[in-house]
């Protein structure tokens, strides 16, 4: 049976060949494993957006289109018209099932009577008061961790966690590591950077500090009033990166260092580990699952132990990070098991609930 799938982007974000954030890598992977198996792949997406299916573009609406921050009335207004381009959609291409990866899913929800499935790539407690339980049939939700699954309250019905992973043809090797530490991710609050530059200053240590800064207010002030400040000669702020560069980097730094407040999944301490460089993190949301400390990196309760722990790095194994990564971390298995999952929803089978 050929598959008709939807997958439904965060609309202010582009999808480029590697993006930035984790939600994005993931629905790009199922996009192209789609296709691969032969199935139809409908991206919905930003316009501009690079996918292997067939891409529907999203306009952003009012100043959401320009370089301003965005505001409270573009942002509904963009996702009012991503309500009505899911329905026409679902119409139109005989939609057999919609996939939403925003945080923000319960603003376009699908008509009922189509299977909707809702990946959480965020912490559970970051999704509005009832978006979760919106009463209405035909309605999923897919945690990323066992650790973000652990964390529902007891009336939450969500399915069996699907881990993310990565490709590790997308990873070079380097010949030999670097003196550096590579921090990497949208700049923002909730990543807390400045406690990774604090950090590597305790520890005397050089921080490339990779990632974009959004167009939101909150982003852009945190930047100016945290990350700013902090930056000199040795710690650096490099703007984003992709493709070979990041490539290049994740594999010749001597760490990467995880300061996030939360992490549900981190698809960049798995991208670091599959290059073989040792991830230093904080013990929050799924980082103790990713990383095995001690092995493949080492979880820290504050940044005095992260301080320490940087000094640490070089006694760890980069071959052994690559082989452990190569026996978890494959994307294949993550994207496997989705298909899987589209054709039983699809199908309206039964799926069981976690307990």
């Amino acid at each position: 049976m050929t598959l008709t799938v939807l997958n439904v982007a965060y609309p202010f974000t582009e999808l480029t060949p590697d993006p930035v954030g984790g939600a994005e890598q993931v629905l790009l992977h199922i996009d192209r494993a789609l296709v691969e198996a032969g199935h139809r792949s409908l991206v919905m997406a930003a316009q501009g957006s690079v996918v292997s299916g067939k891409l529907l573009p999203i306009q952003l609406r009012g100043a959401a289109r320009g370089d301003q921050p965005i505001c409270e009335q573009a942002r509904r207004e963009t996702e009012a018209a991503v309500r009505q381009a899911v329905a026409r959609a679902c119409e139109e291409e005989d939609v057999d099932i919609v996939h939403l990866h925003g945080s923000d899913f319960y603003a376009y929800l699908p008509p009922a009577s189509v299977p909707t499935l809702i990946t959480l790539h965020l912490p559970l407690a970051w999704y509005p008061t009832g978006s979760l339980q919106p009463g209405r049939p035909n309605f999923w939700l897919n945690p990323v961790s066992k650790a973000q699954a652990a964390l529902r309250w007891s009336s939450l019905d969500l399915l069996a966690p699907i881990e993310n992973g990565v490709r590790f043809e997308d990873l070079s090797i380097a010949v030999r590591k670097g003196k550096f530490a590579l921090a990497l991710g949208r700049i923002c609050p909730e990543k807390r950077f400045h406690l990774a530059i604090e950090a590597c200053v305790r520890a005397s240590m050089p921080l490339l500090l990779a990632g974009a800064i959004y167009r939101w207010p909150e982003h852009q002030h945190y930047f100016e009033e945290e990350i700013a400040p902090r930056l000199d000669a040795d710690r650096r702020w490099i703007g984003r990166i992709a493709g070979d560069r990041k490539r290049r980097l994740l594999g010749a730094a001597r760490c990467v260092v995880v300061p996030s407040r939360d992490e549900t999944c981190s698809l960049v301490a798995m991208e670091a580990i599959a290059a073989g460089t040792p991830v230093v993190a904080f013990r929050v949301g799924a980082l103790p699952e990713v990383v095995d400390h001690g092995v493949t990196g080492y979880i820290v309760d504050d940044v005095y132990e992260m301080a320490e722990a940087l000094r640490m790095v070089d006694r760890l194994d980069p071959e052994r990070c690559r082989a452990i990564a190569r026996q978890r971390f494959d994307i294949r298995r993550s994207t496997e098991k989705y298909v899987s999952l589209y054709y039983r929803l699809a199908a309206h089978e039964k799926v069981a609930c976690l307990s």
